[in-house]
């Protein structure tokens, strides 16, 4: 796990500035401690920050082959690399270090841009090729691994492992996109392949990018996505035995490292189950990391005790107070972009404690998404069903007037909370799916926006990056269909990007074992029912692990892991979100309607209403606006 930066003339005659590319490098300083290096040749700068996890003596980067003609700066794992090496050695190749990322030199020398189909892990990195006058840029298949990167007006060509490495670039322009504006007020966070400035990308999970020095701008390529090919279960025996045997792989493969390693543990289901798989397999006790809450609706901790006593793991708890938010002006600069997801509050914490006692933690991100784990998974079939019962034409005025009369009830338990519903019914499959995902409403968003703004929005909407996705879709199934639009979004956008920031910023390396893309490429292929099986989501993981995890943790209620924003904005930090939305830095933009963020403050504050998600994605979007961009409260329009 490392950070990776670099600039790329496509001209060949400029030479790299070595100050400017070691800016670039040692802003991600966070994400590799443990040493860094930089390559320059005419017309190509290379940098990378180690984090040391294999091949702690001679994993040095920039790494080259044999003739040094092919260079490589490469952030993540290889965990098949091992299985490549005689392979590779068979062809020729000589290896002088016990390193993953000396297998990429090689790999790409045989097989050419097919060598990232050969490769099993998380992965990010930047090749260049003398003899071929190539440059490639790879992302992993599920994007565990961020890369941004940017077309510079002079034909040059930056990237990173963060955003901040290219904000270090003098020629970077920093117009805001109002499309991905619209997109953060609707999701939280801005989805790939768009990041909140215009002429910077993020390179898509399962995407290359290959540039020939003196060709126009290349396109990025997709070498990977998930099949959804069907599986042939003879019973759910013999699919529980599969998934354990498949599961326990993942697991021995990401338990390599050279390193103290453990794994977080939430009490859930998914992060119990790649605990118990890997106590099974660990010759010692598997080092487990949780966080207690002092607010009781929050605190999970008993339930990870009960899974860390059963498989006598190394247990380490911390207690985070439910009036923690002194992170709150950590955040934007933890993530560069807009991100209001609040549970990166108490991510960030975990990691911070994971970091005491190892360096290489296993999680349990993607159950959900790929096990269909998500409540809102069976909100979504139910409302499929009732979709089918009617034609379009005939639902879109019936449970549109529907929605606009029914009363708006947050109080209320969901199952009184028609009006979502009945609004959810007058769209289709995409957009009602959008509807009941998105943070803010169309409705919200429109009021939020100031009329200038939507002017420069000319219609855009943020339903469009789903209907991208669905119109590619491998699948037909609605909710293999909907699943898929989470693994291209929230999945990469939110989980993975939260994770990734949270733990770099405490240089702690992440392994996802539920996204080993051969574990998942099965999963995504079983029947839809032996994932959300009645309104039971997870079933046929739940029944595999049934002999490794007590009833109670894994048929309990989810929680989740979230923080009391709501008491925060009426109690503690009351005056902090009044300075915020209602302040000078917001209105500055020009972009908003002040009127209704004073609505939305009032409205709150008084009690009338939880507007607690828009307040704070408000506050993150002005936090951003005021440490990353640097704007001050008396500027004006930052776009």
């Amino acid at each position: 796990m490392c950070g990776i930066t670099g600039i790329f003339d496509t001209t060949g005659t400029r030479e790299i500035s070595r100050e400017l590319l070691h800016r670039m490098n040692e802003s991600q300083f966070h994400r590799g401690p443990d040493e860094g290096g930089l390559h320059l040749e005419p017309g190509v700068g290379l940098g990378h920050r180690r984090l040391s996890i294999i091949d702690l003596s001679t994993g040095q980067q920039p790494l080259f082959n044999e003739d040094h003609s092919v260079v490589v700066v490469f952030n993540g794992e290889i965990y098949n690399f091992q299985e490549l090496v005689p392979e590779l050695q068979a062809l020729g190749h000589v290896f002088r270090t016990h390193s993953d990322t000396e297998v990429i030199v090689h790999a790409w020398e045989a097989w050419g841009e097919k060598c990232v189909d050969r490769f099993r892990g998380m992965f990010a990195f930047a090749l260049w090729d003398r003899n071929r006058q190539t440059f490639f840029l790879v992302r992993d298949r599920f994007g565990v691994k961020p890369l941004y990167y940017a077309w510079l007006e002079d034909g040059t060509l930056v990237f990173g492992s963060e955003l901040k490495s290219l904000m270090q670039h003098p020629g970077l322009p920093r117009d805001m996109d109002p499309f991905a504006v619209e997109e953060y007020f609707a999701y939280g966070y801005v989805p790939e392949p768009r990041t909140i400035f215009k002429r910077v990308h993020k390179l898509p999970p399962g995407f290359t990018l290959v540039q020939k020095r003196g060709d126009t701008r290349a396109m990025p390529r997709q070498y990977w996505d998930m099949p959804f090919t069907p599986v042939k279960v003879s019973s759910i025996e013999e699919a529980e035995d599969e998934l354990v045997a498949r599961l326990k792989e993942s697991i021995r493969l990401r338990m390599i490292a050279d390193v103290p390693l453990g794994a977080f543990l939430s009490g859930g289901v998914d992060s119990s189950a790649v605990v118990a798989m890997m106590a099974a397999q660990s010759s010692s006790p598997v080092n487990t990391c949780s966080i207690a809450f002092t607010d009781p609706s929050f605190n999970e901790a008993e339930f990870a005790k009960t899974v860390a006593d059963r498989y006598h793991t190394r247990h380490f708890v911390e207690t985070v107070e439910s009036d923690d938010f002194s992170l709150v002006n950590t955040l934007a600069n933890v993530y560069d972009e807009p991100y209001a997801d609040s549970s990166a509050l108490p991510t960030y914490r975990v990691c911070e404690l994971a970091r005491k006692h190892v360096k290489v933690a296993l999680s349990g991100d993607g159950g959900d998404e790929h096990f269909a784990g998500y409540r809102r998974y069976r909100w979504f079939r139910y409302e499929e069903r009732m979709r089918a019962m009617l034609p379009f034409a005939l639902r879109k005025p019936m449970f549109g007037l529907m929605g606009r009369v029914y009363p708006k009830a947050d109080w209320a338990p969901k199952v009184f909370r028609a009006k979502t519903t009945f609004e959810a019914l007058a769209r289709d499959t995409v957009a009602g799916y959008f509807h009941g995902v998105s943070l803010l409403s169309d409705a919200q968003r429109k009021a939020l926006f100031s009329d200038e703004f939507k002017r420069e929005l000319q219609g855009y909407q943020a339903v469009e990056v789903l209907r991208r996705h669905a119109a590619v879709a491998p699948t037909d199934d609605p909710l293999s269909l909907v699943q898929y639009l989470d693994m291209k979004t929230y999945l990469v956008g939110d989980i993975l990007t939260k994770v990734d920031r949270a733990s770099m910023a405490h240089a702690l390396e992440v392994r996802e074992p539920l996204l080993d893309h051969d574990l998942m490429g099965w999963v995504s292929g079983l029947p839809t029912d032996l994932k959300l099986h009645g309104t039971e989501g997870k079933y046929l993981f739940k029944k595999a692990m049934e002999p490794y995890l007590p009833h109670d943790v894994l048929y309990r209620k989810k929680m989740g892991f979230a923080v009391p924003l709501a008491a925060w904005f009426r109690g503690p930090l009351a005056q902090t979100i009044r300075d915020a939305v209602l302040g000078e830095r917001l209105a500055a933009t020009g972009m908003f309607n002040t009127a209704y963020m004073r609505e939305l403050v009032e409205q709150h504050q008084s009690g009338r209403r939880d507007n607690s998600t828009a307040l704070w994605t408000l506050m993150m979007f002005d936090a951003f606006l005021g440490q990353v961009l640097g704007m001050g409260a008396s500027q004006q329009k930052a776009a």
